[in-house]
């Protein structure tokens, strides 16, 4: 009955709230007002019409609260000075009171309440003088003061709760971002992975196809041999595949198959593909090669092998020189070939990329500039940096550099 009450207190419009506010503060407080009046010995017809009336005022708690606590104290004086009530009952003004007190800051219900005290209280000492009304100066303490608490109280309470939901709130907002975030992210590694893995397999593919198609007929041995690393480099690409797809399948489960993590282990077989494709490669070594963090270990790999895959697809004939300096804390890697293909600072931006073929006929290929993102992007991730240009004397550079130490810089 009571949770029923207080949901139709709820949905009901402010007047009808507070009518019947007004209504249940007359209807509890007349029986102590008749009781007072009978133990006063005065008629208990006048203390019941003087209450009536001093909850009238309360029709308008919601809208004007703190009129409203004025208008009751005003009441109440009235009674003090034209009823011959020892003891009006201040029920109307500690109702206001506690409303004043919910919808106002601390201070200004204290003060409010304070003022109501000592005005009924300055009038109780003038016109009802003597010891014996000492109790009814207490009562009226007691009568605007502890509403005031009580309102204080509750107020505090909904704003901690307001202030807990909107946390809460808050934090379900910012794990929905993060999540969203981390999708994002993950659906970028993985199509970084893609990338990586199918433009070169595919390039090494086309490259070798090309040789065994210029060979089949004037040299069938290498042309055999052209198509065994064909099908090698199909099936290492079958498998990169499977691994990163698998990912997409069993995402962390600790039991699935994992990411693919090649590293700078397998640069000499990365490396030998791209000769076989007809890539003249080199490797200078200076420094001492440290412990690599798998992120900076897997990052290296993947920028070597999409450097040689633009300058494979992109450059022409050409050669290229891979050098990797490992300092104290950094290793520096850099890749540059001597290419002639296309315009250096458009290789992996442009729409149109004109290279040639084993054949040396034109080739008209289409770039995304993916593979320039993922470079950055890795080598980001691994806290590095990446920067990409032309060289003075023609051809292209890329220049990593990456820390030896795991952890993002900044």
């Amino acid at each position: 009955m009571i949770d029923r009450f207080r949901r139709w207190l709820r949905a009901a419009s402010p007047l009808a709230r507070d009518l019947t506010v007004a209504v249940s503060c007359f209807t509890l407080a007349a029986p102590v007002a008749a009781a007072i009046a009978f133990h006063d010995h005065t008629t208990i017809s006048w203390s019941v019409t003087a209450l009536a009336v001093s909850c009238v005022p309360l029709i308008a708690r919601s809208r004007w609260p703190l009129p409203v606590v004025a208008m009751t104290v005003t009441v109440h004086l009235a009674q003090f000075v034209l009823l011959p009530l020892p003891r009006p009952t201040p029920a109307a003004t500690a109702v206001a009171l506690y409303t004043a007190a919910i919808g106002s800051d601390r201070r200004r219900a204290w003060q409010v309440g304070a003022c109501s005290a000592v005005a009924l209280i300055t009038a109780s000492l003038i016109f009802r003088p003597g010891l014996e009304n000492i109790p009814q100066v207490l009562a009226l303490i007691a009568w605007t003061l502890t509403p005031v608490a009580v309102g204080d109280a509750v107020r505090s309470r909904r704003e901690v709760l307001a202030a807990a939901m909107e946390r809460a709130e808050r934090a379900e907002r910012t794990k929905e971002g993060e999540a969203r975030r981390r999708v994002t992210a993950e659906r970028l590694r993985i199509a970084r992975e893609l990338h990586d893995v199918v433009a070169h397999h595919i390039t090494l593919v086309n490259a070798q196809a090309g040789v065994a198609h210029h060979l089949m007929r004037t040299d069938p041995d290498h042309a055999y041999q052209a198509l065994e690393r064909i099908r090698d480099t199909s099936r290492s690409a079958l498998d990169e595949l499977r691994a990163t797809v698998g990912l997409l399948r069993y995402g962390e489960d600790p039991v699935a198959p994992r990411e693919p993590t090649p590293g700078l282990d397998g640069l000499q077989g990365l490396l030998d593909s791209f000769r076989h494709s007809g890539l003249d490669v080199t490797l200078e070594h200076t420094g001492h090669p440290g412990a690599l963090s798998p992120i900076t270990d897997l990052a290296a790999y993947r920028i070597i092998q999409e450097a040689l895959t633009n300058t494979r697809k992109h450059a022409g004939p050409a050669s290229a020189r891979i050098r990797l300096d490992f300092r104290t804390d950094v290793l520096q890697i850099t890749v540059e070939d001597d290419g002639c293909g296309i315009a250096a600072d458009d290789r992996g931006s442009g729409p149109t990329i004109t290279g040639i073929d084993m054949d040396g006929a034109r080739d008209t290929s289409t770039g995304t500039g993916h593979g320039m993102i993922g470079m950055r992007e890795r080598a980001k991730a691994a806290g590095g940096t990446l920067t990409t240009g032309p060289r003075p004397g023609g051809g292209f550079r890329v220049g990593a550099e990456l820390p030896l130490r795991a952890g993002r810089k900044g």
